[in-house]
C-alpha cells in the first residue's frame, strides 16, 4: 500500500503560465471548434478571439500539485470543477497558485482535493479550479472520509431544456494531446491494451471541454462571459470518433448536466453548470 504524506495538506505551489493566441486556438480546436467558429479560431476577428472557459484546466494543469507518496500508476481523475470570474484573453501571462486542500480516507482509496487558482499579472482573479483524484490502494489510514457528495441527477421522464450533440474526430485525442497531456493511453494502441482498453481513449478533460463548448453554445449563445461554473464527475471512457450528447435541465439557478456517448454510457455525470 502506497503511503501518502498526510502532512502535504496545506502545501502550496506557485507558477506562471504564458500563452499566445496560437495556444488558445489550438485548445479551442482540440475540443472541437470548427473553422466556421471564427471567433474561436481566428486571431484577427473583430472584438478579439474568444477562448472556451475550460482552458482553465490547461492553465491549472501546468501547476498541479500532488502529495508526497502519491501512487501515479493508480491515480484516477475523478472530479473537475472550474469557476470563471473573467473571460480568458487570447494571450497573456497567468500566475497560478495550487494548494492541497484535503486528503480523505475512502478505505480502499485516498481522495485528494487540490485547488488551483489563476490571476493576471495585475492581480485580477481569473479562475478557480478544483480537482478530485482517487488513488487506489492508498486509503485505510484512519483518516476523515470526507463529506458525502450531493447526488445531482436529471429529473426522470423530463425532457432536457437543451441538448447538443457533437461528433468527435477519430483524431481528437491525437490533436488534444498537443495541449500538454502526453499520456500514451490516448495515442498508443499497445499501451491502451495494457491498460485494459481495446484502443486509445479520449482525454477526460477533452470530454469536459467538449461539454463546456456545448454549454457555451447551448446556454450562453456563444458568449463566454456568461459562463460562470461547471462541475462534473468522470464516469466512463470515450473513444475518439464517438458522438457526445450534452444535455441540461434547469434546477434552481443552475442546470443539471449529463453527457453520454452514442453507445449509451453516461461519461460525465453528477454535474451542474451555472451561467448568467
Amino acid at each position: 500500500m502506497s503511503k501518502i504524506d498526510l502532512n502535504s495538506v496545506g502545501q502550496t505551489r506557485e507558477g506562471t503560465f504564458k500563452y499566445d493566441w496560437k495556444m488558445s486556438a489550438l485548445y479551442n480546436l482540440g475540443i472541437g471548434a470548427q473553422a466556421e467558429d471564427l471567433s474561436f479560431v481566428y486571431e484577427r476577428v473583430k472584438g478579439g478571439m474568444k477562448v472556451f472557459p475550460s482552458f482553465a484546466t490547461i492553465v491549472a494543469g501546468s501547476g498541479l500539485l500532488f502529495p508526497k507518496g502519491t501512487d501515479f500508476v493508480r491515480l484516477l481523475h475523478g472530479e473537475q470543477l472550474i469557476r470563471l470570474y473573467v473571460p480568458f484573453k487570447p494571450n497573456g501571462t497567468i500566475n497560478t497558485k495550487a494548494v492541497i486542500e484535503h486528503i480523505y480516507d475512502k478505505g480502499k482509496a485516498a481522495v485528494i482535493h487540490t485547488k488551483i487558482s489563476g490571476y493576471s499579472s495585475e492581480g485580477e482573479h481569473i479562475f478557480d479550479t478544483r480537482y478530485g483524484f482517487f488513488v487506489g490502494g492508498s486509503g485505510g489510514f484512519g483518516g476523515d472520509p470526507g463529506p458525502k457528495t450531493e447526488p445531482i441527477i436529471p429529473p426522470e421522464g423530463v425532457e432536457p431544456d437543451f441538448s447538443i450533440s457533437y461528433q468527435t474526430s477519430t483524431n481528437q485525442a491525437a490533436f488534444y494531446r498537443l495541449n500538454g497531456d502526453f499520456n500514451p493511453l490516448h495515442i498508443d494502441p499497445n499501451f491502451a491494451k495494457m491498460a485494459g482498453q481495446p484502443k486509445p481513449i479520449l482525454h477526460g478533460l477533452c470530454t469536459y471541454g467538449i461539454a463546456t463548448r456545448a454549454i457555451v453554445n447551448g446556454l450562453c449563445n456563444g458568449d463566454v462571459s456568461r459562463f460562470k461554473e461547471f462541475s462534473a464527475r468522470f464516469k466512463d471512457v470515450v473513444f475518439p470518433g464517438e458522438t457526445l450528447t450534452t444535455e441540461g435541465w434547469k434546477d434552481n439557478g443552475r442546470h443539471i448536466i449529463q453527457v453520454r456517448t452514442d453507445r449509451g454510457p453516461v461519461v460525465l455525470g453528477n454535474a451542474y453548470a451555472i451561467v448568467e
